[in-house]
């Protein structure tokens, strides 16, 4: 079982846009950053895929933006997995502000497991099933409280 995972980041200059706030396409790449960091965390991340000749790789995104993040502040970008099956599992994401609580912006990725040397899909191995679990049903990943203020 794994549990949320977050990530403190401070915006800077090169996040923003023509328009004074976070660029929409930032939020893609903290998305792989976050998910990176937490595949590393729980002891299944890329240098483990190499080894095991398969990896997951992202097939489809679901992106919500619902408010602006302007240059210096201070941000949380949470992550935790929400579903597996054989092939596929499930990424939620909740990027917020701690001053305020503020969510920024929801987000869930499907990833498929593939061969590294064919990009075909295959079956999770047991390393990838056992390490990659959901969020337990208890746990609530919007209690924004429990969580942010071991890391800022």
């Amino acid at each position: 079982m794994t549990d949320v995972f977050d990530l403190a980041l401070k915006i800077e200059p090169q996040h923003i846009d023509i328009l004074g706030h976070v660029n929409n396409v930032m939020y893609v790449q903290w998305m792989q950053d976050v998910a990176s960091a937490h595949i590393e965390k729980i002891g299944l991340g890329l240098k483990e895929y190499l080894k095991l000749k398969h990896a997951m790789v992202a097939v489809e995104h679901h992106m919500q933006y619902r408010k602006a993040a302007f240059e210096g502040e201070d941000i949380i970008l949470r992550t935790w997995l929400d579903d597996i099956n054989a092939l596929y599992s499930f990424r939620q994401y909740a990027f917020y502000r701690p001053k305020d609580r503020t969510i920024l912006f929801l987000a869930n990725t499907k990833w498929a497991c593939v061969e590294i040397a064919t990009g075909r899909p295959k079956r999770m191995s047991p390393s990838f099933t056992q390490a990659y679990q959901p969020l337990k049903s208890d746990v609530n990943p919007f209690d924004f409280e429990k969580y942010h203020t071991d890391i800022i």
